[in-house]
């Protein structure tokens, strides 16, 4: 059943997917909800890399590794600025009592 959809459907669902988060960075204006934008940007690229992974190991099973490694990498450095960018928002709160995106201007303590 996964040989009979084509790589264009899944590039297709991941373009929308990608422009669905950059739309929604720049709309929105709480914290919290950019953040889940970005995450779905970057779910969006690894749909990419496992659709061409998934493609490459029907022509070449050799090479088939790459994308699923690179999700990985993707997934790590999404932990890692989701738990950053939480902290930040954190110590905002702490010294504004508001972490709205249109009053943080400034980036002193």
């Amino acid at each position: 059943m996964v040989e009979s959809i084509p790589l264009s459907y899944y590039l297709i669902l991941s373009a929308v997917l990608f422009t669905i988060g950059v739309v929604g960075v720049l709309i929105k204006r709480n914290p919290i909800v950019i953040f889940m934008c970005v995450e779905l940007m970057l779910n969006a690229v690894n749909l990419t890399f496992v659709a061409f992974s998934r493609y490459q190991s029907v022509t070449n099973p050799q090479t088939a590794i790459g994308g699923q490694m690179m999700v990985i990498f993707v997934l790590a450095v999404a932990a890692a600025e989701v738990s950053v960018g939480l902290g930040i928002l954190v110590s905002i709160f702490r010294n504004r009592t508001s972490i709205n995106v249109d009053e943080i201007d400034l980036m002193k303590g």
